[in-house]
């Protein structure tokens, strides 16, 4: 990934902090910067993927690795 990457840890947070969370790190952002997330609630694998649905940001990858979940998001 040749992106500038930026670093969210959502690790330890329920449900709807990782999702407030990673729309304020967003907010911050450039267009087309990307966001990595990482989180333990397993409800942010569904609602981080509807969150980039609704918002137009573009959800580049998303994988679980040993109870934690690793997202990146482009901003739109």
């Amino acid at each position: 990934m040749t992106d500038p990457v930026h670093s969210l840890d959502a690790r330890h947070l329920s449900c709807p902090l990782p999702i407030l969370r990673t729309k304020k790190a967003l907010a911050a952002l450039q267009s087309g910067e990307v966001l990595q997330v990482t989180a333990t609630d397993p409800g942010s694998l569904k609602d981080l993927g509807a969150f980039c649905a609704e918002t137009g940001n573009e959800m580049l990858s998303s994988r679980e690795a040993d109870g934690e979940f690793h997202f990146h998001i482009r901003k739109s």
